[in-house]
């Protein structure tokens, strides 16, 4: 298999780097000062540029990635604290600036940027490093002061000892001494059996400020003078200003100017309310001759005939036409998948204001270096000169990591045709990232298994037609291949089944003019589907247990099987569900995906009604993203991932009627209520591997486990996303 087929393993190979005891891990960066020159103010030792440590006492974790509820302050403070050995009441996090030189993703090369289940598995070596390179600074400095070997002094909860004169000092009484200290080359790491943080439960460190509203989101900004910005845009892709009344906008109380930009026309108010207010009371004529007008059902149209014709080969393996030649049978089918929105807690907005020389952005900011880069480029600056301030953000799910900027360009665009210098709030509304955002794309997937008279698959083909997330953007140039999209095609391109002959092809359709994004672990979101539930559909054809027949066609995945065989014992599987009520159909089925080096099995219950209803009982995870930093926070994220896999599986559709999208809130774009969140288990393999992300694998498995599910109730296999009560009525 070549390397194009999954873009986040592609860059990891490249990038990275184990944490072995003793190897540098790239902190000496070139134009940095890592340990505080000499003379410098006592306030602080910063030994990395990941790590501060206070004459207060206090320890400052930098996190170069975003904080978005996924726990990544949290996991990354336990790394440094477990090799600085540093109490973890005095440990807080910061997000880090924009600054690509001192904070890039170890896995995107040049990067700075959060995404791609990442954050843990490309900062593990680097952060540990962080916290033994001060601790080893913090015991020089002591055994100086103390005139004593630095083998005896001991360090725990935030303290330095040396038990034979009795003399103690803490980190903060240390830091000014440290800080003059040398950065040692290298550092011995800790051996797994000492860790006292890592693979234990610890408080997250965002939930207080959550809690009691010290958070700091960029709707919290409140800066002088700052003005609010809402904007109309043009309800169809594409589509441009042709001309505007502003009169009865400019007469709302607070509203301050109208201004036109690319794709809509920005009202600026004193607030909210009243630039919402404006943006309502806008006459807009708009130019539709070059906006995309298609509808779902046209465009889904358009796919289904491509997929009957040969794609571009994204994998080819044995001679599958050969194969399907003399199959014994040949089993077909056919699945859709809709447009999603991100529907993140917090819409788009940010915070921008020109400065003397250069520009301020305040952002829960996910992909700095391509948003530096891009206002850069827009106001004639350095990137230097674009200074990123990186706040909380309220969910995100791949929406902040838009490869054009776009709500940041749109920011931008707003104080250049305003002129001014006072900072500028934009704010989307639900609906204005609804109906004029990013998307996960439409697909259509076509797959035929060629089988053998004694049922075992003798080949596989699959074809996908889908838009390109990558195509236009930055990454074209790594992540196109040949005209193949990895993101397109991951997770059933590394398909992990011992099948001989297999062939993978990929329709890339061009002329469709809807914005796509990644959306929560990506490609596998459908191929995870197709391939997970037309397996299940060959197990019932060959008359074989589904879980059996998977653990047969994995020899060589010991992991898959692993985490398979875990939950299917932990659900009980082979033994009788309860029967439900009168009229109720209840079925269980499995699912097993790899996404971002980690491996999820599900195992759902589920109940259906007479009238099709579809209720989830319960899910029963496997999990194996090699050491887990923090159990509770990976439990946490299945359990979210579930509620997450579950609102696209059972309501989630965006439509588009001539070019419009249909839904605008929560109302007609529903996530599941707390009535239809089905109980949860997770279980975690115990691991020495270093640790992989959890952020997005347990989102793959849900829907196909659950729809296996349905089949073993009904018989009845569905092809299409959302779920339809109506082809499960009894």
């Amino acid at each position: 298999m070549s390397e194009r087929h999954n873009p986040i393993e592609n860059l990891s190979r490249r990038g990275f780097l184990q944490g072995a005891a003793g190897l540098t891990l790239g902190l000496a960066l070139p134009g940095v000062s890592l340990a505080a020159k000499p003379g410098a103010a006592a306030a602080s030792f910063e030994p990395t540029p990941f790590l501060r440590i206070g004459a207060d006492n206090s320890v400052t974790v930098i996190s170069k990635h975003l904080e978005m509820g996924q726990g990544t302050y949290t996991g990354l403070a336990t790394i440094v604290a477990e090799e600085l050995d540093a109490a973890w009441a005095q440990v807080k996090v910061e997000g880090a600036p924009a600054d690509a030189k001192r904070y890039n993703n170890l896995f995107f090369g040049g990067a700075q940027g959060t995404g791609g289940s990442t954050a843990m598995a490309n900062s593990w070596g680097q952060m540990r490093q962080t916290g033994a390179t001060a601790r080893a600074m913090l015991v020089s400095a002591a055994a100086k002061r103390w005139k004593v070997p630095a083998a005896e002094i001991s360090v725990a909860e935030g303290v330095l000892r040396h038990a034979a004169s009795g003399r103690q000092a803490s980190f903060g009484e240390l830091a000014e001494a440290a800080a003059l200290e040398a950065v040692p080359a290298t550092v011995a790491l800790k051996d797994p059996k000492d860790f006292r943080l890592i693979g234990k439960r610890a408080p997250r460190k965002d939930s207080a400020a959550k809690t009691d509203g010290s958070a700091k989101f960029t709707q919290d900004v409140q800066l002088p003078g700052m003005l609010v910005a809402v904007v109309a845009h043009s309800p169809r892709f594409g589509g441009k200003v042709k001309a505007f009344d502003a009169g009865k906008a400019k007469a709302v109380k607070g509203v301050v100017d109208v201004v036109a930009i690319p794709g809509g026309v920005a009202v600026l108010a004193r607030d909210t309310w009243s630039a919402k207010k404006g943006r309502d009371a806008l006459a807009i004529e708009w130019d539709d001759s070059a906006a995309f007008k298609l509808g779902s059902d046209e465009i889904l149209a358009r796919y289904r005939e491509l997929a009957v014709q040969p794609g571009l080969v994204a994998r080819s393996q044995g001679d599958a036409a050969g194969a399907f030649a003399g199959a014994a049978r040949v089993v077909s089918a056919s699945y859709d998948f809709p447009y999603l929105a991100h529907a993140a807690m917090e819409p788009m907005n940010c915070v921008m204001q020109r400065t003397a020389d250069g520009l301020e952005v305040w952002n829960g900011e996910q992909f700095q270096t391509v948003d530096q880069a891009t206002l850069a480029a827009m106001f004639g600056l350095p990137p230097e000169k674009v200074t990123i301030h990186m706040l909380y953000a309220g969910g995100s799910f791949g929406r902040r990591a838009c490869t054009q900027s776009d709500y940041l360009r749109e920011a931008a665009s707003i104080v250049k045709a305003s002129g001014t210098r006072a900072p500028v709030k934009l704010v989307w509304m639900r609906e204005d990232d609804m109906k004029a955002g990013y998307y996960r794309p439409l697909f259509h997937h076509r797959i035929e298994a060629a089988l053998e008279a004694d049922g075992s698959i003798r080949a596989w083909r699959h074809r996908l037609v889908g838009q390109s997330i990558i195509a236009g953007s930055a990454f074209e140039s790594v992540m196109v291949k040949d005209g193949i999209d990895a993101v397109s095609v991951e997770g059933a391109a590394n398909l992990p089944y011992g099948i001989p002959n297999l062939q993978v092809e990929l329709h890339t359709p061009k002329d469709i003019g809807v914005p796509v994004l990644w959306w929560r672990s990506v490609g596998s979101t459908h191929t995870a589907y197709s391939t997970e539930t037309f397996l299940d559909r060959l197990a019932a054809e060959s008359k074989q247990d589904p879980v059996a027949m998977r653990l047969k066609l994995l020899g060589k995945h010991p992991r898959h099987s692993a985490v398979l065989k875990l939950a299917a014992d932990k659900a009980g599987w082979g033994t009788p569900l309860a029967a439900g009520k009168p009229g109720e159909r209840r079925g269980r089925g499995v699912a097993v995906h790899e996404s971002f080096h980690s491996f999820v099995a599900q195992v759902a219950e589920v109940t259906v009604q007479a009238d099709g209803r579809v209720k989830v009982d319960r899910i029963v995870s496997a999990v194996d993203c090699g050491m887990a930093i923090n159990p509770d926070n990976v439990r946490a994220q299945v359990e979210g991932s579930v509620g997450f896999a579950l609102s696209a599986a059972l309501h989630g559709e965006i439509t588009l009627k001539d070019g419009v999208v249909e839904q605008g809130n929560f109302g007609d774009y529903a996530p599941i209520r707390i009535d239809e969140m089905p109980k949860v288990e997770v279980h975690i393999v115990q691991s020495a591997e270093n640790p992989t992300g959890i952020g997005e694998p347990g989102v793959p498995p849900v829907a196909p486990a659950v729809a296996n599910a349905i089949a073993a109730a009904t018989g009845k296999w569905l092809t299409r996303l959302p779920f339809q009560a109506s082809e499960l009525k009894a």
